[in-house]
């Protein structure tokens, strides 16, 4: 988290004690100067920006927004990210998603009927992932969808490295690209990951992890007119108005 400042907060006395807790467990201050605020409230925990004229809190919602939008009508296995994990008629692969951020591309792919594990290794945006997951599964709409995610906090190139289970037939990484020029990070979503996570520096490791774990492709999505991660040429690419992905085949998928 470098040097940024995060304090724990409720936003209501009900909340208080569940926030000591996740102040306790993340070892985060309630109170004091800081650049962002873990809140607990009655729409879950959500981080908020402390900068004067920042935008609103960010927070994991599988049920409503953005979210509700691309299920109801986002394509299905149409889209660009179900065709370069490899999804067609009769074939789901199960995923790991190594660098989960706040879920959304690991929701598309479970809602696709594939079974995702999600790893994210920054303790906060876990917390938040896990508040999402847990308000989804109460939601009759997408309590299934969310079944078919779990979450492993903890570093990714550890955990694959040490594998203790099957291994699964698709790795899928999308690691922040380290661009620091501040006029490009438009979403407020984006300052939280550069403020938290920072640049995945490592993301070549990554790769060479997730390589050497999957047992049939690993995609990687990038900015469209990024460098693709140093080390393996990716077999191929699709490349889409602001991203691509970059697909490294070891196997062929079928039904």
């Amino acid at each position: 988290m470098s040097d940024t400042r995060v304090r724990v907060e409720a936003l209501a006395d009900e909340f208080a004690e569940d926030a000591r807790r996740l102040a306790a467990e993340l070892s985060l201050p309630q109170g004091g100067d800081a650049d962002f605020a873990l809140q607990l409230g009655p729409l879950g925990l959500q981080c908020q920006d402390l900068e004067p004229g920042a935008g609103g809190a960010v927070r994991v919602d599988f049920v409503g927004g953005a979210a509700a939008h691309r299920r109801l009508y986002g394509g299905g296995s149409g889209q660009m990210i179900a065709k370069a994990v490899g999804i067609q008629p009769g074939v789901r692969p199960s995923i790991l998603d190594a660098t989960a951020g706040l879920g959304r591309d690991a929701f598309v792919l479970a809602q696709l009927g594939c079974s995702l594990t999600l790893i994210e290794r920054q303790p906060l945006m876990a917390a938040l992932l896990a508040d999402g997951l847990c308000r989804g599964l109460l939601d009759a709409d997408v309590a299934l969808i969310i079944g078919r995610m779990r979450l492993l906090p903890g570093d990714a190139i550890g955990l694959m490295r040490a594998w203790p289970e099957e291994p699964p037939q698709v790795i899928y990484l999308d690691p922040m690209f380290p661009h620091r020029d501040k006029s490009a990070l438009v979403k407020k979503e984006m300052r939280v990951f550069r403020a938290l996570v920072g640049g995945d520096d490592d993301a070549p490791a990554l790769l060479e992890a997730a390589l050497a774990l999957a047992t049939h492709r690993v995609v990687v999505k990038r900015p469209r007119k990024a460098p693709c991660v140093a080390g393996a040429t990716p077999g191929y690419a699709l490349e889409g108005k602001s991203s691509r992905f970059d697909v490294y085949p070891k196997k062929s998928l079928k039904p």
